[in-house]
């Protein structure tokens, strides 16, 4: 059976920096630090959500998270810069390597699925507006279960949604949590290291690749399965 590739998508696919831009119209020259504040109050949303199973979809998450910066930064936002802002979060760009190497993965016929904390919706959004949707033959989404990533439940409910085991399924994020819960549950890993600065967290789990683009995905792989 072909090898199953699982795609984080916020962070993986998608680069949720590129919110910059229209951040530095609005907030000037805190843009930066406001940006990457307000994904890490996402997923510290997302965490505390699913641990108190207090479930509200992702895109809560992200309004909340825009909110406590507003907040923690002592900016006022009217309610329509806010709502830009949103709107940008919807139709974020792909990161430059990706368009290739899906089309160099899907060639090489691996089975390619988008696997993310967002909702359907949110993600076919994404997707199509990157134009990469064509490249997946599904978006399975931890909304599904109304739970987020790490729990072990939604990387189970992927490799069944998926038609596949955990011996041949590969989750490629570049989320350090991400890759934990996934070599947790059974799955293969790819940790993407986009930044050199980027630091994977002392567990003692570790990913079964580190790779510092997609374009090195499929070589990576293919050595990683010829050593076993």
């Amino acid at each position: 059976m072909p090898t199953t590739l699982a795609f984080d998508v916020y962070g993986t696919l998608i680069d949720t920096h590129a919110v910059v831009t229209g951040l530095r119209e609005i907030v000037g020259n805190k843009a930066e630090e406001f940006s990457r504040t307000w994904r890490d109050k996402q997923l510290e949303y997302s965490f505390r959500r699913g641990l108190m199973r207090n479930y509200e979809n992702f895109a809560v998450c992200i309004r909340q998270a825009l909110d406590y910066c507003c907040a923690n930064y002592q900016l006022s936002l009217s309610h329509e810069q806010k709502n830009k802002l949103l709107g940008v979060y919807r139709v974020l760009p792909a990161f430059k390597d990706v368009l290739e190497s899906l089309s160099r993965l899907k060639a090489a016929d691996f089975r390619i699925y988008a696997f993310s904390n967002g909702s359907v919706d949110a993600v076919e959004m994404l997707l199509v507006s990157a134009g990469i949707r064509d490249f997946f033959l599904a978006i399975v989404s931890a909304d599904e279960l109304k739970t987020f990533k790490p729990n072990p439940d939604v990387y189970r409910h992927f490799l069944m949604k998926s038609g596949t085991v955990g011996d041949n399924a590969w989750l490629i994020s570049s989320n350090p949590f991400d890759v934990i819960g996934a070599v947790s549950a059974g799955m293969k890993a790819a940790w993407v290291r986009r930044s050199r600065e980027a630091v994977f967290d002392p567990w003692g789990i570790e990913p079964s690749i580190t790779i510092s683009g997609l374009s090195d995905l499929k070589e990576k792989i293919d050595e990683y399965s010829n050593r076993r």
